[in-house]
This record gives structure tokens, sequence and C-alpha cells, in this order.
């Protein structure tokens, strides 16, 4: 078990994701795929959980930086996850 599925077990993504909000469409095409929102989860539950900062998020873990957590983290709080 690794540890995306540490701080998110299924029971807990599957609550999620009843409330995780559609993901924006990208209509012109291109960009970089979107990071997977589990991932993300778990990022954010690690930088909430610990003393770690968005900055000094661990990529290597998680797969994405700390500026992408906090973008999506700023995302499902303003849609009121």
């Amino acid at each position: 078990m690794g540890i995306v599925e540490r701080l998110v077990p299924d029971e807990l993504w599957e609550l999620f994701q009843r409330v995780m909000p559609e993901a924006p469409s990208r209509p012109q095409g291109g960009g970089r795929r979107r990071h997977g929102d589990r991932e993300v989860l778990a990022a954010i539950v690690f930088v909430a959980t610990s003393d770690c900062t968005w900055q000094q998020l661990p990529t290597a873990s998680f797969g994405l930086s700390g500026a992408t957590a906090h973008r999506r983290f700023s995302e499902w709080s303003k849609a009121r996850v």
C-alpha cells in the first residue's frame, strides 16, 4: 500500500467522489494532462496533517507539485467541497 492509499483509503475516496466537482473541460485541447484527483487529495491531506508547506510537498511521493495541489485545493474550496 502506497502513501496515496494510506492517506486516502478507499472508503474516504468513495465519499469524496460523491461531492467532487466535475473537472473543467479544455475545449481548445492541448496542455498537460490533469493530475489524478486521488493523488491531489492525498497531497492536500498530507499538507493539512503535517508541518509541511505547499512548497515542501515531496513531489516524488505524490507525482505533483505543491503548486498543483494548492491550485486544486483552491478550486475545490471555491466549489465548497
